[in-house]
């Protein structure tokens, strides 16, 4: 059984798991290199990677952005599904490890949950980190940890199945095609369960699903969460003009006023993507992050070595969006482009000018996206204020497994409230879009 085999592997079981993670979990990898059969599904066997590097970026990859077997596109042209996420790709979170961002004494310990077959095929995976705070992750659960600690229990460590400092929707439970989905969500779901025993850790947390996969985890026993975003979305326009005229008049007239403001003193935009991206680029846009999230955080995650290694391995997913006053960069957002959509990370600047962080990160977003024909923009986590630039409320999902049984009664019955909560929002947020309404058109 996969919890005998855990025992076997991290050993004691008196706390010391807790205490010191990154050991355990190393000392499980070094001594299950040929991992477990797993019960409940015949033919795989789970094992643990506390590195990408252990694991061939094809195979990774085939698990994380198989090829579809048909493009999907919905009727109404509006959206359709992403078929290439980059943030669950092979080269972004090897360089997340690579650089440092992730491991070492940063609290996120890699401790991924792969799926073989009997010969050794990868079929399954789950970007896993075991967790001594609740840092980088954008859904919060510290009045959980803090409930749960004044009671007298020990919240951390947790285990978190995510990208890191990354608040995009995407897979979690990642299989490769041909393979039974049901089979390997279920594989990959118990050895994350026993992981989680076998370290103590509290919980798990998958952050950030597609609205399916969380109704399948919920089928597995697991509690689900909502939040909001707002993504921008492509109604087949044809340029940034056809979008303002999809926009009610008063709406439109502020945006022109917004960009205007934004470029004036001499500022000018440029973008930089694939091989035009430079060290130079890099250079500009970590000062311009580093300013920033020092003053919004107080410790910034990624470090300078990321941007490189990030760049260097997937330069042509990038675009990066540089303002410069007087040829010298004052201001920039980073971006990933997938298949479908173009998502918004990292902005900063070295200089306040109006308007020019709505520039920079959503109407500069929005050109590339219709000029690239993407289907969606995402802009990041929370901001209402999006919503006045044409990003509508997209509801997000999470869902968590709770060792304890009466934490779980109780975060069951917080999440029942704060799901109507969410959905209330939603449905006035929907309202208050600056769109033009029937009687306007």
């Amino acid at each position: 059984m996969p919890i005998r085999w855990f025992s076997k592997v991290f050993g004691r079981r008196d706390g010391a798991a807790c205490r010191e993670p990154a050991q355990a979990i190393s000392g499980a990898c070094r001594a299950a290199t040929r991992g477990i059969d797993c019960p409940a599904v015949p033919d795989v066997r789970i094992k643990v990677a506390t590195s990408l590097n252990a694991v061939p970026a094809h195979a990774w990859n085939a698990c994380a952005n198989p090829a579809p077997s048909a493009p999907p596109r919905l009727a109404d042209g509006r959206d359709r599904p992403e078929t290439y996420n980059p943030f669950i790709s092979h080269e972004f979170l090897s360089a997340l490890e690579d650089s440092g961002s992730v491991g070492g004494r940063s609290g996120w310990t890699p401790a991924h949950i792969l799926v073989e077959t009997a010969q050794d095929s990868l079929v399954g995976a789950a970007p896993s980190y075991l967790k001594t705070h609740s840092q980088g992750e954008y859904v919060f659960d510290h009045a959980w940890a803090e409930a749960y600690m004044r009671a007298g229990g020990r919240y951390y460590p947790k285990l978190q199945v995510s990208v890191p400092f990354t608040p995009v929707t995407g897979p979690r439970l990642l299989v490769s095609t041909g393979a039974d989905r049901t089979a390997v969500e279920r594989a990959l779901v118990e050895g994350l369960r026993a992981l989680r025993a076998e370290t103590r850790a509290s919980s798990i947390h998958l952050t950030f699903l597609p609205p399916d996969e969380g109704e399948r985890l919920a089928g597995q026993g697991l509690l689900l969460r909502t939040d909001q975003q707002f993504h921008w979305f492509n109604e087949a326009y044809g340029s940034f003009d056809d979008f303002l005229g999809a926009l009610a008049s008063r709406k439109r007239k502020a945006i022109r006023r917004e960009r205007r403001e934004a470029l004036g003193a001499g500022v000018m935009v440029e973008w930089a993507t694939g091989r035009d991206i430079t060290e130079a680029h890099w250079d500009a846009f970590f000062a311009f992050y580093m300013d920033t999230g020092s003053r919004k955080w107080g410790r910034p995650y990624l470090n300078r070595k990321f941007f490189s290694l990030v760049g260097e391995r997937m330069a042509e997913r990038i675009l990066l969006v540089i303002a410069r006053r007087a040829g010298r960069p004052i201001a920039g957002a980073l971006n990933f482009i997938g298949d479908a959509r173009l998502y918004g990370r990292n902005w900063g600047c070295l200089e306040d000018h109006p308007f020019l962080h709505f520039e920079v990160c959503y109407y500069q977003a929005i050109e590339f996206a219709i000029a690239r024909g993407l289907s969606c923009v995402e802009a990041g986590a929370q901001g209402e204020h999006k919503l006045a630039r044409g990003y509508r409320p997209v509801t997000t999902v999470s869902a968590h497994d709770i060792a304890d049984p009466a934490l779980r009664r109780a975060i069951a019955e917080y999440l029942a409230r704060e799901r109507r909560h969410v959905a209330e929002a939603a449905a006035e947020l929907a309202d208050a879009t600056p769109f033009r309404r029937a009687a306007e058109t």
